[in-house]
Parts: C-alpha cells; structure tokens; sequence
C-alpha cells in the first residue's frame, strides 16, 4: 500500500514522501499510527554516522491501531491499539532471560532497521530503504510492526502520552528502578535533563529516594527536574570535571545515571561516587567516544560503571507497570510532552536539537 513516511538523509532534513509499504510477513502487523516520539537516537541515527543504513524511515516511540495481520500473530486483533517497543528476536538466550534489549541481534533489528531475513518493508520509487527501525519504522502514516516487543494499550490512554514509554520514558525509569535499583537511603545522581535523565528522576521518585541531584546546563530543565522531585540541582555550564566532581563529592552520592553521553560528565560523576557506588550509563555518545577512569580507584573503591539498553526492561512487563503508575499520578508524563503534528516534523527535530522541547511527539491525522 502507499503510505507517507518522512525519509531521513545524512545531515539533511527530513523529507515526507510518498513510499510503498510491503504486507507483514509472519510474526508482524500493520499498524496506522497515531503518535511518534522523537528522540535523540533518530537524530543521531540521520546526522551522526549510528550505522542506520540511509535513506531511512526513522521512529521507534509509536502508537497506532492494528489495521493487519500477518502469519503466526496471536494476542492481537484488528482495531486494538498498541504500542511500539524495540525489536528483538524473543528466542536468543538474552531474550529468554527477560532481557531483550541485549538480543543476539539487536543491532541488525534496531540500528541497521533489517529484518530477521535482512529485508526491510519500504520501498521508494522502487527502490528499498531501511524500513524496520527498531522494528517499525514509525515516522510515517503506517508500519509493519514487529510483535516481540508490542503492547497493547487501553482506548483511554492518551496516545501522544504514551509514546514515550516505549523508549526514552522506559531507559529513564527502568535505570533508577531496574538497574540501579535505587532505595530510599540512596543519593542519586541524575547527569542530562532530557527525557531519560526527567524519567530517571520520576523511577527515583517512585522508589522513595531522598536525595535526587540533577544536572544539567539549562536553568529552564532544572525546574523541570525540581518540579519532578529533584532535591537539588546543579547548572554545570561553564564547570569543567574537577569543579563539578568537588561539587558532587560533598554530597556523598552512591548511585548516579548519565545521560548525557558527554566523557568530562561521566568521569566526574564516577569519581564523586562513594565507594561500591554505581554509575549506570544510559546516554548515547558520538561514535568513538572514550572515557578515562583510574583503574587502581575503580579497584580500591569497589566502584561500577555499567552501561545499560532500553533500562533493561522487558516492555512486555515494565511498560504495563508504568502505565500502572502513570494511572496513579507518579509519572506525570506530561511535563516532558510537546506535540507537532507530523508534517512539522522538522520543526520538532529542531526544538529537540536545541534544548527546546523535552519529548517532542508528533501526531499524524
């Protein structure tokens, strides 16, 4: 069928374009999409050499409603709402230990966009693209979805709301609670006010933590933080790494998250821990980014640094508790949404680039 899709090129804009999409194969859907999150991997995917082979149909934050099935598809009907996770293999032993964020071949359904096959479901002007971003391509009118990592979403959840729970939301929330598993004793860290840092502070929030330091450069984010349930904050603009860290060390942290991705950030943070604290590493950096950590203070202190994927959640479990929580008032999830509707897609890329908007959410017709 003919869809419209916003193609990505190298460090251009995005473009919307008439594409052809392919019918699910097995194991897949078609969904009309409601509402997409933009994130900061799709920029880094289009403008930053991420390996995603361009031109490409980006997006992996979408909701829409199941318009077809494909072969081997049970637990879904034609009409329901979903919602679009990242995709994986659901056989590989990561996938069968509950951590599908870590599959076998993650980056061949995630960042290259293949399916298992290799081939992808968009073609345009006859030609193929990458068309399977995360499992969905979503930054267009339809999808052909993935199952492993779908899930279902009641009528009365607001879709532009939702979206970010399949990514940005569920690595924020799943670092504090199911990595760092942050206690109420705990002082945590949180670098990098953006989607994942804010929802760091909410997963904190929800585990009874009293001490949440938040960092970042924009006063405006900070407030953000503070109005989440930060108990400080910091502006780290203008500081360099020993200033911050000196900052940092008077407050005793023993659990921190970075998702800024920024070295000077992460080796301040990690230096301030106190000993057997735990540095989790959520933020994406350029490519051939290094850090440098003291190998005999990593030893001596019994300090860990530890990256983590998607906050190390099974969506098929962890989105339904978030959605529990969001029901319940403790993941205001509005705070972080702005919406565009699809064809400013431009526009929303630009506000998130800039610091202008926290969790840009475009909603098709």
């Amino acid at each position: 069928m003919k869809i419209v899709a916003a193609v990505a090129r190298p460090r251009e804009p995005f473009a919307l374009a008439e594409c052809e999409l392919a019918e699910p194969g097995p194991r897949e859907l078609r969904v009309k999409v409601e509402a997409c999150g933009l994130c900061r991997t799709d920029l880094s995917a289009k403008d930053h050499d991420y390996g995603t082979p361009l031109p490409a149909v980006l997006g992996h934050e979408g909701v829409g409603r199941v318009e077809a099935l494909g072969d081997e598809v049970d637990g879904f009907a034609i009409g329901q709402r979903v919602l679009m996770s990242f995709g994986a293999c659901g056989r590989c032993g990561e996938c069968r230990q509950r951590m599908p964020a870590y599959c076998a071949r993650a980056m061949d359904f995630n960042v290259f966009g293949r399916r298992p096959d290799g081939t992808g479901p968009i073609t345009l002007e006859g030609q193929a693209i990458t068309g399977h971003f995360f499992g969905q391509s979503s930054f267009a009118s339809h999808a052909v979805v993935s199952t492993t990592n779908l899930v279902p979403l009641a009528d009365d959840l607001p879709p532009t709301l939702m979206c970010g729970l399949a990514c940005g939301v569920q690595t924020g929330v799943g670092a504090a609670l199911n990595v760092l598993r942050v206690e109420p004793r705990d002082v945590l860290v949180v670098a990098g006010c953006g989607t994942v840092g804010l929802s760091a502070v909410m997963g904190a929030v929800i585990a009874g933590c009293a001490s949440i330091i938040a960092i970042d450069r924009s006063d405006a984010r900070l407030e953000v933080a503070r109005s989440l349930g930060a108990t400080r904050v910091i502006n780290n603009r203008g500081l360099d790494r020993d200033a911050l860290k000196r900052q940092l060390r008077q407050l005793g942290p023993t659990r921190a998250v970075d998702s800024t991705g920024a070295p000077e950030v992460i080796e301040a943070v990690f230096a301030a821990l106190r000993r057997r604290g735990v540095l989790a590493l959520a933020g994406l950096s350029r490519a051939r980014t290094r850090i440098s950590i003291d190998a005999n203070r990593l030893m001596s202190s019994g300090r860990v640094i530890r990256g983590t994927v998607e906050g190390d959640a099974d969506p098929r479990v962890f989105i339904p508790q978030m959605i529990a929580w969001y029901r319940r008032g403790q993941l205001p999830l509005e705070a972080l949404v702005t919406s565009y509707p699809f064809v400013q897609i431009n526009r929303a890329a630009e506000a998130l680039d800039r610091g202008r908007a926290i969790k840009p959410v475009l909603f098709m017709d």
